[in-house]
């Protein structure tokens, strides 16, 4: 899993890319650039998909980036004592390019690590609690479970190697019109096989335990998806690796990335919500049938309004509850609502002083040194996990104080707590704050087919990725792949689209 695995002719070809140079990613124009384009959503998709959409079309394309709400979407933070934490998405692994640019880019810099300790509840007690030492945590491990968990390790490090491979694809200007060519395009057959099988299939098909599914794995996929390992088996591995060593966050906010690429794509924001997209003629001055273009209403403080586009981007998931959006007089029609629900999580930021008997802990609270808890699933769970969580900005000096000393935890789960339960959780609390996100798909079968990201001509989706995993960096490649897909069939250059021929191309122009 470490960048060593990738050639070094890929890793400097991929250091060519990610310094923003367009190099070889584009064909020289094969007609004149679109004079304007829409993106609806300034989430982490959005802003990722207006950075990219300069790079590709150039200065003189303009560029309006829809957005009702604050800028960041699902990145968001939450201020307790003149501190903010992260409430949204909280953790990038050290192999997404994507995110490591776009920091690189920005001029931020990561928050400094305050090291952690995890442990598992089983509803009763504390099944695992991690070690201070290597050892004492390998040996555990392979008392309970044998290999299986240096096997898992082994297994979502495989994944990860051929995901890398998308890297490289979107580093020459490859794209793909669909979730399952670009899955293809990474993994083959193997990819689309794991996206269309539960992670409960996968992995026990690989020789993993059903007690190491359920004793470590659900664990880890209750932690950052709310779920089972009933999910699909791609986005399972997404959620394993997010559980690896390495993991890291934007000092002062992941949100930042949002609003810096933003400001670097040079797009106009625009505090509005997008209701209706449909297709105009926009006459010539000569007379005759004119271009066809997309017309965007939308209503803003100041009422309601409509503008015209070559090219519409929707960044915002178009699913039931999360879009008001109508297409009309296509042809064949556009859904307003693809099928699917996504998945609620409710996290709560509490600042007080936990209850350490509540995890069936016995040893004094300033022992208790603790600062992830994971959960089983069982028939009375309350909640997915219990974290302490840092500042966005961590302090110099910091270090995360015991169970003793009140101190902000987050809390995810899956309906609101009640105060009975808070009471069960903490002995005092001064400070409660809770978000209700509808975070990320509920991924309750396997992947059988995905939203599409074309959905007219020159009308494109990003959430489609989501259906496959859902995550920052998953944003940022569907982001770069439907700009470059964008850009290819503006300028009629088919060969840049579902084409899986790179190691051809790397033979012929190096």
């Amino acid at each position: 899993m470490m960048l060593r695995t990738l050639p070094a002719r890929t890793l400097l070809f991929l250091g060519l890319c990610l310094t923003g140079r367009r190099g070889l990613a584009s064909a020289p124009e094969l007609r004149e650039q679109p004079k304007s384009i829409a993106v609806v959503g300034a989430g982490i998709g959005g802003a990722v998909t207006a950075y990219f959409l300069r790079q590709e079309f150039g200065t003189g394309v303009k560029i309006d980036l829809f957005e009702p709400g604050t800028v960041g979407g699902r990145l968001a933070t939450e201020e307790i004592g003149g501190a903010e934490y992260e409430i949204g998405g909280s953790i990038i692994h050290p192999l997404n390019l994507h995110m490591k640019h776009f920091l690189d880019r920005l001029g931020l810099s990561q928050r400094r690590d305050v090291p952690s300790k995890m442990a598992i509840f089983d509803g009763e007690q504390l099944s695992f609690q991690e070690s201070d030492w290597f050892i004492v945590n390998f040996l555990r491990m392979l008392w309970r479970y044998g290999f299986n968990f240096l096997r898992m390790q082994m297994w979502v490090e495989g994944i990860l190697d051929k995901f890398m491979r998308i890297y490289q694809y979107q580093q020459f200007g490859y794209s793909f019109s669909s979730v399952d060519r670009l899955l293809h395009a990474m993994g083959g057959d193997g990819f689309l096989l794991l996206a269309n099988q539960t992670l409960e299939e996968a992995m026990l098909g690989a020789g993993f335990s059903q007690s190491f599914l359920n004793e470590i794995v659900v664990p880890v996929t209750r932690v950052n998806y709310g779920q089972s390992v009933r999910i699909n088996g791609f986005v399972g591995a997404v959620s394993l690796a997010g559980a690896e060593s390495g993991l890291w966050a934007v000092d002062g906010g992941n949100k930042m990335v949002c609003s810096g690429l933003l400001y670097h794509s040079k797009a106009q924001l625009i505090p509005a919500r997008v209701t209706a997209i449909s297709t105009k003629q926009r006459p010539m001055r000569t007379g005759g049938m004119g271009l066809s273009m997309y017309e965007v209403n939308y209503v803003g403080d100041s009422g309601s309004a409509h503008s015209l586009y070559d090219i519409v981007i929707v960044a915002a998931p178009l699913h039931q509850g999360l879009s008001q959006i109508a297409f009309q007089g296509f042809n064949p029609p556009i859904p307003s609502h693809f099928p699917g629900r996504y998945h609620q999580v409710v996290v709560t930021l509490v600042r007080g002083l936990l209850n350490t008997s509540f995890l069936g802990v016995t040893d004094p609270p300033s022992e208790f040194l603790v600062s992830d808890i994971l959960t089983m699933e069982h028939k009375d769970s309350v909640i997915s996990s219990l974290s302490s969580v840092d500042p966005v900005q961590v302090p110099s000096g910091y270090s995360r104080p015991p169970a003793s000393v009140p101190k902000v935890w987050k809390i995810f789960s899956p309906r609101p707590l009640t105060e009975a339960q808070l009471s069960g959780m903490f002995l005092s609390r001064d400070v409660v704050r809770e978000k209700r996100w509808l975070a990320y798909p509920l991924y309750d079968r396997p992947l059988r087919r995905t939203p599409p990201f074309v959905l007219h001509e020159r009308l494109y989706y990003l959430g489609a990725v989501e259906w496959a995993a859902s995550a920052m960096e998953m944003s940022a490649i569907s982001a770069r792949n439907v700009a470059l897909l964008a850009h290819h069939r503006w300028h009629g250059q088919a060969g840049k689209i579902d084409q899986e021929d790179l190691h051809i191309r790397l033979r012929s122009e190096l």
